[in-house]
């Protein structure tokens, strides 16, 4: 399987990724973008700094000047591209998956991505041509720049915080150790902060930095619990992800976390558009609709909503994965400026974050469920056979299936597509009923004839 996938470059070191192909991503990156300078940075995995020194003589051999920000998070990336007037940048990192793996983010100026549709392949056909270029005779130069602090101060500027509040959080031992703690130390003592795991270490030794993943937020929900906080809030490897525990430790959908924080954006901008991806709960563009806004669903990826929500000027916008955007950071998506979101909304509430979220968890979902299925084409062709007399097919992204709509009881949706990152099919299936939920779950299930893998 390529290594070059649907939003960036992944795969396992030193097979098939070693020194010599990231010279080469580096050297075919430099030619495609063909303009200086280029923020380069990585993550902490053990073999980053070779990846990351390898990828930098691949662009300077291009003929591109390299702005070098050492270690970073990808949303520190993003500032900085931004920052820096970079015209591009790429991340060394492997976002979430296992310490045997290392990857690259892509982007253009003002931290556009660059994604298959748009770069990646192209990439791919240089970087994997039988011969490598020469070295262009004028050789880019080499800057080395820190931008934490200027980072840090970005991100504060979300934080609204008239008392302290009480948070744990789970770094998980990635780039969150890195960059929150910077964060904090502007906040002072309006934060009480438990942390979790805030020591580097890409051999992730405590559990995965996947917080898709409940049990690798058990750790967190214990934790919550002994200590009484008001919230707590997992970080996935690279640090452009959140995913959020309340106050009752329970682990709250992502979607959710979106119709909340959408809700009260729509107080300051009353008509602005709010951008979800289409595995969302019903509550979340039922949300937006009452508070005045404007639901745009999109399918699933950080590329296709960046790009709705610079078309219609969303102040905001969410992925059920824990991706969160924002138009005033260059439609990027920061896993610390949600966090400083949801914590400014309860610094300036009286009520639990437990309690905020219960009127929005109203309906019933399976949350994302993942399978592993040899034909994926005959998959989705057999789930559009079984339910023909659907009210509704959407194949915007797989395959959605709907019937009836939240004006009358009994209804359900489910959405089957396959990953666009792993070899995987997943599922997100709701209903207004619990027993519904469950019954079309199991029927679903039999239709694809495989069994849910943890993943």
């Amino acid at each position: 399987m390529s290594v070059f996938k649907a939003y960036d470059i992944r795969g396992t070191w030193p097979v098939p990724i070693d020194a010599g192909l990231a010279y080469r991503i580096g050297r075919a990156y430099g030619d495609f973008l063909g303009q200086s300078p280029v923020v380069v940075g990585r993550d902490m995995r053990t073999m980053a700094p070779e990846a990351h020194g390898a990828v930098i003589e691949g662009i300077r051999d291009a003929g591109l000047d390299v702005i070098d920000v050492g270690l970073t998070s990808t949303p520190q990336l993003y500032f900085a591209i931004a920052h820096l007037g970079a015209a591009g940048g790429l991340n060394v990192t492997a976002s979430h998956n296992a310490k045997q793996y290392i990857g690259f983010k892509l982007c253009r100026e003002q931290a556009k991505p660059i994604s298959a549709d748009n770069g990646i392949r192209e990439i791919e056909r240089m970087a994997t041509a039988a011969a490598t270029p020469a070295p262009k005779s004028a050789r880019g130069a080499l800057a080395s720049v820190d931008v934490l602090a200027e980072y840090a101060a970005h991100v504060t500027r979300w934080a609204d915080l008239p008392r302290t509040v009480r948070l744990a959080s789970d770094a998980a031992n990635g780039m969150a150790a890195h960059t929150f703690p910077a964060v904090l130390a502007l906040l002072g003592d309006k934060v009480e902060h438990h942390g979790l795991y805030f020591e580097l270490d890409g051999t992730f030794p405590n559990h995965e930095a996947n917080p898709l993943k409940l049990s690798n937020l058990v750790d967190l929900q214990r934790h919550v619990a002994a200590t009484g906080v008001e919230l707590g809030a997992a970080f996935d490897g690279d640090a452009d992800r959140c995913c959020f525990v309340d106050d009752r430790g329970r682990a709250i959908g992502n979607d959710i976390i979106t119709a909340l924080i959408a809700r009260e954006i729509l107080q300051r901008e009353p008509g602005g558009a709010i951008v979800y991806d289409l595995r969302s709960s019903w509550a979340l563009p039922e949300t937006v609709l009452a508070a005045g806004g404007r639901p745009v669903k999109e399918r699933v990826g950080h590329s296709f909503l960046k790009a709705t929500m610079r078309k219609h000027d969303a102040p905001f916008g969410g992925e059920l994965s824990g991706h969160y955007y924002f138009r005033d950071n260059w439609y990027a998506d920061n896993s610390e400026i949600i966090l400083l979101s949801v914590m400014s909304l309860l610094a300036r509430s009286e009520r639990p974050f437990s309690a905020m979220l219960d009127e929005l968890m109203k309906y019933h979902s399976t949350g994302e469920v993942n399978f592993t299925v040899a034909d994926k084409d005959a998959a989705l062709a057999k789930l559009k056979a079984a339910f023909a007399d659907a009210d509704v097919i959407d194949e915007m992204d797989g395959v959605t299936i709907s019937y009836g709509d939240v004006r009358r009881r009994g209804w359900w949706w489910v959405n089957l597509r396959p990953s666009n990152t792993e070899p995987l099919l997943r599922m997100n299936l709701e209903s207004d009923d619990r027993g519904r939920m469950e019954e079309m779950t199991r029927k679903v299930i039999s239709i694809l004839g495989a069994e849910p893998v943890d993943h």
